[in-house]
C-alpha cells in the first residue's frame, strides 16, 4: 500500500488532513493549530512532498522522519504533523479492520469519562450553565472559568482584591448550584501571575476542584512548579505543548498532576501515546486537550481507551459551534450557533450518554468528514484580537 495524495482541509473553524492510497483507505486527521490554521494547512502540503509513494503503515518512522527533517517545530509544524499522525493509524486501523486502540494494546475501558464546555458572560450566565450541564447528566463541567468569558473587544480593570474575591465567589456559587454530584475542572487560561495563581488556589481549595488548569503561562517550567509547590489543587497543564521532552520536563519538576496533550498538536496519536506513558510512570493522570471537533473528539477518545492512567476527557458538545466562536468570540451563550452544529461535518459523531463517550468499535479512528464537507461549511479564518487592560497593556484571556 503507498500514499497517493494528502489533501489540507479547511471546514468551518477546522483544519483536517485526509491522506489517500492506492488501496482506496482514506485517513482522516485534525489539526490542532486552531489560531494558526492557515500555516498548519501549509505545513502539511510541504509533508505532502514526502509522503506521496511511501508505506502509509510505517507510522513511526515516518513520523521521525517530518519531524526531524530539519529540526523546526512550533504549533503550525506540530498540528500538521499531528493532523497526518492521525490519519496514518486511522487507515492503519482500517487497513486491519480494528479501532486504532486495538492497534495500541487494546481497551483498558468501554466509555469515557467527559467533562463538559460551561462558559458564560456573567456569574448567573456561568452558574446556569453549571445547572443545565447537570441536568444532561454531565458528571464533571470545565472550561469553567472563575472570571467571565467576556469580549477580548472590552478593555479589563479589576482591582487585585475585586480579582480574586469575585473568582473565589463563582467556584462557590459553582459548586452550591450542582452539589457533589459535579466535579469542577476550573480554568483559568494562563491568566494569572504566578503569586496571584497561589492566592486563588488557596482560596478556592476548599470547593475541592477536580484541577485548576493552566494557571499561569506554559512559558517557564520551574514558575508551574513553584505554583504546586505551594497550593493543595492538583495542577492540569501541558495544552501548548508539543513534544513528550517538554511534557517530562514538567513532570520531572513535580509541576503537574494531569498532563493535557492535544493529540492534534502534540505529535498526533503517536506523540500522546508516549506522552501517556510518561505520565504512568510519574503516577500523573491524563486528559486529553480537546476543544476541536467530532474528528479531533474520535482521535483522543483512540488514547482514551487504551491508557491505564486515563482520567477525562474535554468534550466541546457535537451539538454547538466551534469553541472559537463560543468562547474567543465572546458569544458564548449565543443562539447564533444554531447556524452550525460540529455534528454536522462528519457522517456521524461518537455516541455521548450521562457523561460518558462510549468507546467505538469501528475501524480507524470511528468517523468520517460528510460528503463537500468544505462547500457545506466553507473555512472560516479566526480573528486575532488580544484582550487589553483599561491602560492600553496587553493582558492574558
Amino acid at each position: 500500500m503507498k500514499i497517493t495524495e494528502v489533501k489540507a482541509i479547511g471546514v468551518n473553524r477546522f483544519l483536517f488532513a485526509e491522506v489517500h492510497t492506492d488501496e482506496g483507505i482514506v485517513g482522516l486527521g485534525e489539526s490542532g493549530t486552531w489560531a494558526f490554521l492557515d500555516a498548519s494547512r501549509e505545513a502539511i502540503n510541504s509533508f505532502a512532498q514526502c509522503l506521496i509513494g511511501q508505506d502509509p503503515l510505517r507510522i513511526e518512522h515516518l513520523w521521525q522522519y517530518m519531524y526531524r527533517a530539519y529540526h523546526f517545530r512550533g504549533a503550525a509544524i506540530m498540528g500538521a504533523l499531528s493532523a497526518i499522525d492521525i490519519a496514518l493509524w486511522d487507515i492503519a486501523g482500517k487497513h486491519f479492520g480494528v479501532p486504532v486502540y486495538q492497534l495500541l494494546g487494546g481497551k483498558c475501558r468501554d466509555k469515557a469519562r467527559v467533562y463538559y464546555h460551561v462558559g458564560g458572560q456573567s456569574t448567573e450566565e456561568l452558574v446556569k450553565n453549571c445547572i443545565d450541564a447537570k441536568n444532561k447528566g454531565f458528571t464533571a463541567i470545565g472550561h469553567l472559568t472563575p472570571f467571565l468569558d467576556e469580549p477580548r473587544s472590552k478593555p479589563y480593570f479589576e482591582t487585585h482584591v475585586q480579582k480574586i474575591e469575585r473568582a473565589i465567589d463563582r467556584v462557590r456559587q459553582y459548586r452550591g448550584a450542582v452539589g457533589d454530584d459535579v466535579d469542577l475542572c476550573i480554568e483559568i487560561h494562563r491568566q494569572l501571575k504566578p503569586a496571584e495563581a497561589v492566592v486563588l488556589a488557596r482560596g478556592i481549595e476548599k470547593y475541592h476542584p477536580y484541577f485548576f488548569e493552566d494557571p499561569t503561562t506554559p512559558d517557564n517550567f520551574d514558575a508551574m512548579a513553584a505554583i504546586a509547590e505551594k497550593i493543595h489543587i492538583p495542577i492540569a497543564t501541558g495544552e501548548r505543548l508539543h513534544t513528550p521532552q517538554e511534557f517530562e520536563l514538567l513532570l520531572r519538576r513535580n509541576a503537574v498532576s494531569y498532563v493535557r496533550p492535544d493529540v492534534c498538536m502534540c505529535g498526533g496519536i503517536t506523540g500522546a501515546k508516549k506522552i501517556a506513558a510518561l505520565a504512568e510512570a510519574n503516577e500523573v493522570g491524563v486528559v486529553p486537550h480537546n476543544p476541536l471537533s467530532p474528528v479531533s473528539t474520535a482521535a483522543c477518545v483512540q488514547i482514551a481507551a487504551c491508557i491505564p492512567n486515563f482520567a477525562l476527557q474535554e468534550y466541546p458538545g457535537d451539538d454547538r459551534g466551534a469553541a472559537t466562536e463560543r468562547f474567543v468570540d465572546g458569544k458564548v451563550g449565543s443562539e447564533h450557533n444554531d447556524r452550525f452544529r460540529q455534528k454536522d461535518i462528519v457522517k456521524s459523531a461518537l455516541k455521548c450518554e450521562n457523561g460518558f463517550i462510549v468507546i467505538p468499535d469501528a475501524p480507524g479512528i470511528g468517523v468520517e468528514l460528510v460528503a463537500g464537507a468544505a462547500e457545506k461549511f466553507p473555512f472560516d479564518r479566526r480573528k486575532i484580537e488580544t484582550r487589553l487592560h483599561l491602560d492600553g497593556s496587553v493582558i492574558d484571556q
